[in-house]
């Protein structure tokens, strides 16, 4: 939304995790009495995901000094979050598909496990059980692998980066739509905290817009973590499709000069 209305590309990312930050205690609050957050995958993936979101953060000054960090960056913004869009649609369509035609009988139905599966196969040590989420056991490297992953790409896309963690900890770990949203939202608050130091330390972070953001996004994070309660697996996965989707096209408009003028 901020690179819609003509912020430049480092104040979009620097200032987006600033705010995803207070929203993301909101709603991780709401998700934990609703026992949808694993503490324990939370707590070990903060560890990858802040030197994810260092790098990230790194590249983003690296990328100031070429002049085109707003082409660059929402290039890759676009792509990613067209990418994650897609399959996300794809795939929660089909789980749907296979809830009605009564082929699954469990209520967060995957059309797509054939990841997870040789993740959960892998065993290089140490190996490690979720208990929450329901994994008897998993390499803590796919763990913090994908902590690293998604860090990377929040500390370069803000709030689009970090839409990657919650397909990622569905379809590749294998863990449940509902805890990975809470999860997600818990490490959020550490993981953007820590990138909203490193991008303020780099002058990429305006305060008053963060707190103006903050001040509806709390709201709407309290009432979409209740939601939650009454949408299954699949569903939850179909409308969040549309939320990369939407992002996707405001940056191609901006980029287009169509909105915010010339980037």
């Amino acid at each position: 939304m901020m690179f819609w209305l003509g912020v430049p590309m480092n104040f979009v990312v620097g200032t987006d995790l600033a705010h995803m930050t207070g929203k993301s205690i909101v709603a991780a609050r709401r998700h934990r009495a609703l026992g949808h957050v694993d503490l324990k995958l939370g707590m070990l993936m903060v560890v990858g995901t802040v030197i994810g979101v260092e790098g990230g953060a790194r590249l983003i000054e690296v990328l100031k000094t070429s002049g085109q960090i707003d082409l660059i960056v929402g290039v890759i913004y676009i792509v990613i979050l067209l990418l994650i869009s897609g399959f996300t649609l794809w795939e929660s369509h089909h789980a749907l598909q296979m809830v009605r035609t009564d082929r699954v009988m469990v209520k967060d139905a995957l059309a797509f496990q054939g990841v997870a599966r040789r993740v959960h196969a892998i065993r290089l040590p140490p190996m490690i059980s979720l208990p929450v989420c329901g994994i008897v056991e998993i390499s803590l490297w796919v763990v913090l692998g994908v902590g690293v992953l998604s860090g990377f790409l929040a500390g370069l896309l803000g709030v689009g980066g970090g839409f990657i963690r919650m397909p990622l900890l569905v379809y590749v770990m294998g863990v449940p739509t509902h805890i990975a949203v809470g999860t997600d939202l818990f490490e959020i608050i550490f993981s953007a905290g820590f990138g909203t130091v490193s991008h303020a330390l780099k002058g990429n972070v305006d305060v008053m817009m963060a707190l103006l953001m903050q001040t509806g996004a709390a709201l709407g994070a309290q009432i979409g973590a209740s939601l939650t309660r009454f949408f299954a697996g699949p569903r939850i996965r179909l409308l969040f499709s549309g939320l990369p989707l939407v992002g996707a096209v405001m940056v191609l408009l901006r980029l287009l000069g169509v909105v915010g003028g010339s980037p």
